[in-house]
């Protein structure tokens, strides 16, 4: 499990505890917020299980785990049609659709 809390607790972690931090970058700033939020709001021992959802939440935000084990699915199983023949000449390789993103 990713650690949220650290080992050990001094000032000097505390000071230094923002530094790592998703507000700035934007793309998990609102996962990690409201996981905070919650964490606060039951603390860490008893939040890590009643907010278990936002922990997933923020997890998937930052690795794209599941993504990517979809992008691999995917890729996994147009090789295994190709390997059987059932994807040949200018279908090997399709691009997707113009309005598809």
């Amino acid at each position: 499990m990713h650690n949220i809390s650290p080992f050990f607790r001094s000032p000097l972690t505390d000071v230094t505890g923002c530094i790592h931090s998703y507000q700035m970058l934007g793309r998990c700033a609102r996962q990690e917020m409201a996981l905070m939020d919650c964490l606060e709001a039951y603390g860490l021992d008893r939040g890590l299980v009643k907010c278990n959802y936002l922990v997933d939440d923020f997890r998937e935000c930052h690795t794209n785990a599941k993504q990517f084990k979809r992008f691999y699915a995917m890729r996994r199983e147009r090789d295994r049609q190709i390997a059987m023949k059932k994807r040949t000449g200018d279908k090997m390789y399709c691009s997707p659709l113009v309005d598809s993103y």
